[in-house]
């Protein structure tokens, strides 16, 4: 899946065909037979962070220190935690101040911590990239490091493995990337007029404009303004200001906004407190309380939008970003200090639910870090309401182990059709097919395993690997009826 064909080359580096399926002869014969029938089909990658100017772009990526190690914060945290300081990985400060910009010295180092990854999914995702993708000779390691970066870097030259190249080759179907409401979405018109607008497409994150208290809220709110070429000086103005760019977006090819909050809090305000939290926020006069409970009103009227409009919301909360604030104050964000905390869903959602879960166009998609809400919370929601369904596990447990514990807590009560289907949530743009095909590999060793049990015929369970792979998160994320409509560039 997602593979360019093998080239004729020196490669000794291969990895296990059964790689993730279940140690018992019987059942690991069955989930490879379903895993080839989702192996090859194309991918839905609706849920990302791959940046729309890389694309439209269409440059050489960099050399492998700038593609692999400075901007994984999976990667990095790993080595920080092992005492690997982020200046020797090339992780830029702030201030401007001295860091390593050798290229082969930041990969050396990389390469050189290569068994600190052992059982993570970063070593999953990576030996798929290098083996499969690149093809190259050898795992990584000290004594292998300088080689491959050669082998790396000349590829990256070739034709082939420009970013356009490479949603051709990696077979991706559809892949949405994450865009401020702010965004002028230039890079997605650009991507438009070349022939790409149906399969690129942006999605709504409006975040910043919902923290009240932010540092930097006041210069968001008037670029939303700009941008919607609207005034946004009263409340009203800036629901109407929201909604012209819900429009704008929705005209780019979007099928979903996306919600990064602290809380699952969806709370709604009377319209007159809303109104006076907003013209405090105006003032600078706004307290955390009053700017929590705005945040989670806005919750409540993007699902009212999302009923209106019809992009699918998705929502996951429970991580506090930015843990340690010395490294937020000198390296920035993203950067690995963002840290789950527990979360709590059902009175959370309630009001949420209770005016919008049985709206025939709301698609609300939860995902959460927090495994303990899968069983207890997560699945009896998504198994009533029809409008909402689970997401895919998401950063700290899309994991193999993460994904089969996810199955095994949420099917009894969720069954496999209130979910998502797999959406990978990744800025690393040559992880995608990795993920997919981790999670397809997943799937096929539960759905072996149910086979196995007889609980299911393998039929049966070939369907719903490839539902779970390809049909699921096309359903999870339809064009929206305006855009079929008017003809947008999302429309097919």
């Amino acid at each position: 899946m997602g593979v360019p064909p093998r080239s004729q080359s020196s490669s000794t580096w291969t990895l296990h065909p059964d790689r993730a399926f279940p140690a018992d002869p019987g059942t690991r014969a069955l989930a490879r037979e379903i895993f080839a029938s989702t192996r090859s089909l194309p991918i839905v990658s609706m849920h990302g962070h791959v940046d729309a100017g890389l694309l439209a772009a269409d440059e050489p990526f960099g050399n492998p220190a700038e593609l692999f190690v400075i901007p994984d914060h999976y990667l990095v945290r790993m080595l920080v935690s092992q005492g690997v300081p982020h200046d020797a990985l090339g992780v830029p400060r702030r201030d401007g101040g001295p860091v390593e910009t050798d290229p082969r010295a930041i990969w050396r180092t990389f390469c050189s911590h290569w068994h600190l990854f052992r059982g993570t999914p970063t070593r999953s995702w990576m030996e798929h990239v290098l083996a499969e993708v690149f093809e190259v000779s050898a795992p990584p390691s000290a004594e292998t490091a300088d080689a491959l970066f050669e082998e790396i870097s000349a590829r990256l030259a070739t034709p082939e493995f420009r970013p356009l190249a490479l949603v051709d080759r990696f077979e991706l179907e559809i892949l949405a990337t994450t865009d401020p409401a702010s965004a002028s979405l230039e890079h997605h018109a650009e991507l438009a007029r070349r022939g790409w607008g149906e399969r690129i497409v942006p999605t709504f994150r409006p975040d910043a404009l919902f923290h009240l208290d932010r540092e930097g809220w006041t210069q968001d709110l008037a670029l939303l303004a700009e941008r919607a070429d609207l005034e946004v000086e009263t409340y009203p103005q800036f629901l109407r200001a929201l909604e012209a760019r819900r429009r704008a977006f929705i005209e780019a090819g979007a099928r979903a906004s996306d919600h990064g909050h602290l809380l699952a809090d969806t709370t709604p305000l009377p319209a007159t407190e809303a109104e006076r939290i907003f013209a405090a926020a105006l003032r600078r006069e706004v307290s955390s309380a009053e700017a929590s409970a705005f945040s989670a009103h806005m919750l409540f009227e993007m699902a009212r939008m999302s009923s209106e409009d019809g992009l699918t919301m998705q929502l996951h909360p429970g991580v506090l970003r930015n843990y340690d604030s010395g490294v937020h104050e000198a390296r920035g964000a993203d950067v690995g200090y963002d840290i789950p905390v527990a979360a709590e869903f059902t009175r959370g959602l309630r009001p949420l639910l209770e005016a919008f879960g049985h709206h025939p166009r709301l698609r609300l998609i939860v995902f959460t870090v927090d495994e303990d809400a899968y069983s207890r919370e997560l699945a009896p929601l998504a198994g009533v309401f029809p409008a909402m369904k689970l997401g895919a596990p998401w950063w700290f447990l899309d994991t193999a182990d993460g994904m089969m514990r996810f199955r095994e807590a949420v099917t009894d009560t969720a069954g496999f059709y209130n979910t998502s289907g797999f959406v990978d949530d990744t800025r690393a743009f040559f992880s995608i097919p990795a993920r997919h095909d981790l999670a397809r590999r997943v799937d096929a060793a539960y759905l072996a395993r149910l086979v196995a049990e007889h609980r299911l015929e393998l039929e049966e369970a070939v369907e719903t690997a490839v539902d779970l792979a390809y049909r699921l998160p096309l359903a999870a994320y339809p064009v929206p009826e305006s855009a079929v409509g008017q003809g947008g560039a999302g429309s097919p």
